[in-house]
């Protein structure tokens, strides 16, 4: 317990997170369970520690970070592990990817019923199901998603801003209000490309080549968020990470499902099963048409953020692609968002209709209709046109 107790003091020591995450003040930290779901690099385990620094100092034994990756939990369960931290007057228990442990959830129910006083916040992967494949945790869980940074998040963290996030409503609103009390603070179009190349995960700050470093973590993705959750045998691996690669290359277009599962060499439901885990491990977004969902084929498969499109196929990056995947990426944390009727247009929460335009080709086009434009190549806009980058400080 004492070594335990040691690596978490040096790593509360060592964090400092460079941007306060909104999650942490949305969560009800009253909770006695807490989950914490999010794709690989999005900052989990920094979120863990940020919280414990915030809330206790470095010798206060009521708060322990532990990581099931330590060989120690092959020999002893998270029941005995917490009955001990609680016996010493321990309150807060943070477990960190705690899928590692085949049976991590009927052990997390034990811990709930064993230790009313005992608190415990653990990160898992997004492919988990908490409470759907987890039915012991129903009704005791309080599950959240950590993403990677927002645009909002990037800029402050680049500038030294600290600008605050607004509702899709407000911006609808109010953006030309926005615009002014923005720009002239900061030029977010300066920051915009280099957001979409490499903003998304906080690895970015790292002193290490990011594309590599993300071709690694989509990788692990596959390998371990999928193939290890999903309990998929090894050698469907190469088969799944050669659909990935198809839906990269093909770009933002509705999923020929007969010709991928001719590519991969597996049925058509099969290949709609791995779109599913590639979705659910937050490695691409599927778009459908309003009222249709999983098992149907989706009308459009998008990368799931802009970073991936450029690590994986950068020789291919269609621009228009680019910008409405960072437009579906931002809207998705608290929106719903499906396939429009017209060209290239997205119903967002079954009733707000938009469109990704360019703002140099759509000078001319008549905009009086219901449709709102979010317009790239500006930084600002007028009555339904609004600046695409304002999509960005939706959290």
């Amino acid at each position: 317990m004492e070594e335990f107790f040691r690596t978490h003091t040096y790593l509360v020591e060592h964090t400092n997170a460079a941007v306060r995450r909104t999650l942490m003040d949305e969560i009800d930290w009253n909770d006695r369970m807490i989950g914490i779901k999010g794709t690989r690099g999005v900052g989990k385990t920094t979120f863990l520690l940020q919280y414990a620094k915030e809330n206790f100092s470095t010798d206060d034994r009521r708060c322990l970070y532990v990581n099931m990756n330590n060989f120690y939990f092959q020999g002893r369960s998270i029941v005995d592990f917490a009955g001990e931290f609680y016996r010493r007057g321990g309150r807060v228990l943070l477990v960190d990817q705690v899928f590692k442990r085949s049976d991590w959830s009927s052990e997390l129910r034990r811990c709930y019923d064993l230790y009313p006083g005992l608190k415990i916040v653990f990160t898992g992967s997004s492919v988990m199901r908490l409470k759907e494949e987890n039915p012991e945790l129903n009704g005791i869980v309080k599950s959240y998603n950590l993403r990677g940074f927002s645009f909002r998040e990037f800029l402050n963290l680049k500038t030294g801003q600290s600008f605050e996030p607004y509702t899709l409503q407000e911006i609808i609103s109010n953006h030309e209000r926005i615009a002014r009390q923005v720009l002239p603070k900061v030029s977010p179009i300066k920051y915009f490309q280099d957001y979409l190349h490499h903003g998304f995960y906080p690895f970015f700050q790292e002193q290490r080549n990011y594309s590599e470093n993300l071709l690694k973590t989509m990788n692990m993705m596959i390998e371990v968020d999928i193939l290890l959750i999903k309990q998929i045998e090894l050698k469907y691996l190469t088969k799944i990470k050669k659909l990935f690669y198809q839906l990269a290359v093909e770009g933002s277009i509705a999923p020929n499902v007969s010709l991928l599962a001719n590519e991969v060499e597996t049925s058509r439901a099969t290949v709609m099963n791995y779109i599913k885990y590639l979705a659910d491990a937050r490695l691409i977004n599927m778009i459908y048409p309003e009222g249709q969902a999983f098992p149907k084929k989706p009308s459009k498969v998008m990368m799931h953020n802009s970073n991936l499109m450029y690590a994986i196929y950068p020789i291919k990056v269609d621009t228009q692609d680019v910008m409405e995947t960072f437009f579906v990426n931002s809207l998705w944390k608290d929106h719903t968002v499906n396939q429009g009727l017209r060209e290239r247009t997205f119903l967002v929460d079954g009733e707000m209709k938009f469109k990704v335009v360019d703002a140099f080709a759509d000078r001319k086009v008549k905009t009086t209709d219901d449709v709102f434009r979010a317009k790239y190549n500006t930084e600002v806009g007028f009555g339904n046109q609004i600046p695409l980058w304002m999509f960005g400080f939706l959290y």
